[in-house]
């Protein structure tokens, strides 16, 4: 008897609406593009916001001298931590005229490369690799090294975008001779204007969710959001709703210091960040429900009704999201002005929570979905009763970063309402929240 033929349908983290209605900011340099298609494939709305540049390695003055230390004496380890680092390395070196004496040096010494990519770099320049470490991480080789007699030893430590301080200290407090290889430099990124904007929309919860590829971007998002006195509601946004998505522990290990919870893939790769990203924002950033017989899913920017993805303008979206954490119940005019973006006076708020309304219900498109409740405020039209769907909202994993759980309870009975046959609810004098 045969098998019953294999599913070969996409799988959820790959189907082209995946991220349909979020908003990913990609804090990325380097292969920018490439990430950014990726998520966009996904249905995702991609911001661009590039944090660090890198120094030209034929200009780097810094590493022409470290090159010329390594070179002054035979080597007994060298580290190598990046594949990319150490191809341009040896590119430098052979536009220096030292390609022939470094390639000496390296071929006299162990090799010891942070994972895969390294190793290939490595013996695609014709040299033999010593060990790499299973878990890919510089503590593995730091430890390793340790656990030999370092007294007297020349090491190389090949550094990509930051320098490794504490591996430095502690191999030289071992007795080392320690060079460190600065390939790669990072500087802040010439134009900040997309940075300061992307952490402004983080802060206030217009995107879902960063991206970062490198420990350097974390470093200087941080530094910028502190230099316009935001990095405190940085980290809170990123301990709360905005996910960090860091492409493996080296990148977040900046923002793990600081408290914060990072989504990360099984593997350091930018389609296995994609993936993720793919995976954990339907399944912990969606509230799903039903309304006026209409099924509702309030994603990002946008809410898919009866499976129609509407994307909304941020305060029809924020007054949505805040009916939505209550459904059923009325919510004030004077809480859902504490949601509106910006700020505004009283009364010029009264009439922006009326404006945001409309346009909601205009955007949600069939009606009865908003309803007013006359002098007190707004609710969604839900009902539950014992055979009626809950609004679902599925609980976050432990291994990825959780998403506020909204509260609801059942209505303890049902609230006069009506809805105004305009979609608009014409002004009335004194009429409270």
């Amino acid at each position: 008897m045969s098998a019953p033929p294999l599913e070969t349908g996409p799988s959820p983290e790959t189907a082209p609406d995946a991220l349909a209605g979020f908003t990913v900011g990609v804090t990325a340099t380097r292969r920018r593009e490439e990430f950014g298609a990726l998520l966009e494939r996904r249905g995702a709305r991609v911001l661009s916001a590039p944090a660090i540049r890198l120094v030209p390695l034929a200009e780097d003055a810094d590493l022409l001298a470290a090159t010329r230390a390594a070179l002054a004496a035979p080597l007994d380890d060298v580290v190598v931590t990046t594949g990319v680092g150490f191809r341009g390395w040896m590119a430098a070196a052979e536009g220096w005229g030292l390609s022939a004496d470094l390639v000496g040096h390296l071929s006299a010494a162990r090799l010891l490369t942070r994972g895969p990519k390294a190793r290939g770099a490595v013996r695609a320049a014709g040299l033999g690799d010593h060990w790499t470490p299973a878990g890919e991480s510089c503590e593995e080789v730091k430890q390793y090294l340790l656990a030999q007699d370092l007294r007297g030893r020349r090491l190389a430590v090949q550094q990509h975008g930051e320098p490794l301080t504490e591996f430095v200290a502690d191999l030289r407090s071992a007795g080392a001779e320690v060079i460190e290889i600065p390939v790669y430099r990072w500087l802040p990124y010439r134009d900040m204007a997309p940075l300061r904007r992307l952490i402004t929309q983080t802060v206030s919860g217009a995107v879902d969710a960063v991206a970062f590829t490198s420990a350097p971007a974390v470093h200087a998002m941080l530094g910028a959001a502190r230099a316009e006195g935001l990095e405190e509601r940085l980290l809170a946004a990123f301990s709360g709703t905005v996910v960090a998505a860091c492409v493996g522990p080296v990148t977040a290990a900046p923002l793990v210091s600081r408290g914060v919870r990072t989504l990360q893939p099984d593997r350091a790769r930018l389609g296995a960040l994609a993936r993720a990203l793919a995976r954990h924002l339907p399944e912990h950033g969606v509230t799903r429900l039903v309304a006026a017989e209409h099924h509702l899913e309030i994603r990002g920017h946008a809410v898919a009704v009866d499976g129609e993805l509407r994307p909304l303008p941020p305060a029809p979206m924020a007054v949505l999201k805040r009916l939505a954490e209550r459904p059923g119940h009325v919510v004030s005019r004077a809480d859902l002005r504490t949601v509106l973006p910006g700020s505004v006076s009283r009364d010029s708020a009264e009439h922006a929570v009326e404006m945001a309304v409309t346009r909601l219900r205009r955007a949600l498109g069939p009606s009865g979905i908003v309803e007013t409740v006359v002098k007190r405020g707004y609710r969604l039209a839900c009902h539950y009763g014992p055979s009626s769907q809950e609004p679902s909202r599925q609980e976050p994993s432990r291994q990825e970063p959780s998403r506020q759980e909204p509260s609801r309870q059942e209505p303890s009975r049902q609230e006069p309402s009506r809805q105004e046959p305009s979609g608009r609810e014409p002004s009335r004098p004194g009429a409270g929240s």
